[in-house]
């Protein structure tokens, strides 16, 4: 039995979960999301805690218990509060700006790098340098900002690049440090 998945989950007010067959919804205040559950699934509903089982206990079925209540948990906990994400930008003349549903980065090369902003993802550039990201999907939020993030990785030598916020780099001496 899966330690993570045996865990109630708890409702907050103003979210509402429905399953039905193998599809679970959860509507909030931030937005609606939806999932498919496999069958070997279980799923009970009473008041506002929802317990995720399993029906068989098949090794292989095993190991997604875990992963759909923790699914099923960051579904409630996106609707009702929103993930957040911070990149920033560092190196000589890394800018980043929005026009209209597209999002503009100026990292050094010879053109200026557009990329479609996700309807369900909230963009907001603070310093030309650091862009906050917001969204109730949790994986579309990570998917989006590891978009961004290809465009420019830290490298080692100079820690220049797309960061998310509080990342640490490590950093190599290079030719100078024999």
């Amino acid at each position: 039995m899966s330690r993570i998945g045996k865990l109630p989950i708890t409702i907050p007010t103003g979210v509402e979960v429905n399953y039905n067959n193998a599809q679970i919804t959860v509507k909030g205040k931030f937005g609606t999301l939806e999932t498919k559950i496999p069958e070997t699934i279980g799923i009970k509903h009473e008041d506002n805690i929802i317990n995720v089982s399993l029906k068989n206990e098949v090794r292989s079925l095993r190991s997604l218990h875990g992963l759909y209540r923790t699914l099923i948990n960051n579904m409630i906990v996106g609707v009702s509060e929103q993930f957040q994400l911070t990149l920033i930008l560092k190196g000589v003349g890394y800018r980043a700006a929005i026009q209209g549903k597209e999002i503009v980065l100026n990292l050094g090369y010879s053109h200026p790098v557009n990329i479609a902003i996700p309807e369900t993802v909230l963009v907001e550039v603070v310093q030309n340098t650091t862009i906050n990201l917001k969204s109730c999907d949790k994986e579309l939020l990570g998917l989006f900002a590891a978009n961004i993030r290809a465009w420019r990785r830290p490298e080692p030598y100079k820690g220049k690049g797309i960061l998310y916020k509080n990342e640490q780099i490590l950093r190599k001496a290079g030719k100078a440090g024999k």
